[in-house]
């Protein structure tokens, strides 16, 4: 676990939801491929054309951008994918409880965490999406809001979804602390923002939030 500008006094908490509120390499793997193998469909090419395709924009992208990271939504977006598109997709192709399951470790650390600060998340699947992996796990009711792609029709690293998460828990920037497993999509523009920030490398470190910053 990394901490970043940690502010003295947080309010809201804003979650990343994939392998940060859940650790399951096989689910993390088939969110990102199912998408490619439709884009691959949809072109008439085959699977694994479509992967060099993705693999080798993000690998420019990150030459080009100081090494920084690109979310499949974004390459989809490049490709000619709209965003609209790449939210169907996600609804239809994505069946979390095929993958996760209740975790009452997590259910017990978000139970204390609440007590303290209101519970957000923000995540680059549509909210539908996203509710029926919180439900997998066993944490929606932790969770009434879900800031999702389809939210705003922007996917993280933007602008628009940490606002939007701060408008509904009624708190301002300085107040936040952005908790991810990825820092140029979770973190990096949170802490532009004025947020804080803690980087993870799964539910593990999750568990210990409840120990203090």
């Amino acid at each position: 676990m990394k901490t970043y500008n940690l502010p003295p006094n947080p309010k809201t908490l804003i979650f990343d939801i994939d392998s940060t509120l859940y650790t399951n390499a096989a689910y993390a793997f088939e969110q990102v491929d199912c998408q490619v193998r439709q884009f691959a469909r949809d072109r008439g090419m085959s699977a694994d054309e479509a992967r060099r395709m993705v693999a080798d924009y993000r690998k420019k992208f990150a030459a080009t951008n100081n090494g920084k990271k690109i979310s499949l939504g974004n390459v989809l977006l490049a490709f000619g994918i709209p965003i609209e598109q790449s939210v169907e997709w996600r609804k239809t192709l994505m069946e979390p409880a095929d993958f996760l399951t209740r975790d009452e470790r997590l259910i017990q650390t978000l139970s204390e965490l609440q007590k303290h600060y209101k519970l957000i998340c923000v995540t680059n699947n549509p909210v539908f999406t996203a509710r029926k992996t919180l439900d997998a796990i066993g944490i929606s009711e932790f969770f009434p809001e879900i800031v999702g792609l389809d939210t705003c029709l922007k996917s993280k690293p933007a602008l628009e979804p940490f606002e939007k998460a701060c408008e509904l828990t009624q708190t301002q920037p300085n107040e936040c602390i952005a908790i991810g497993d990825r820092y140029d999509m979770d973190i990096s523009l949170p802490l532009e923002m004025g947020m804080g920030g803690i980087l993870v490398t799964g539910v593990e470190e999750v568990y210990g939030l409840t120990a203090g910053f």
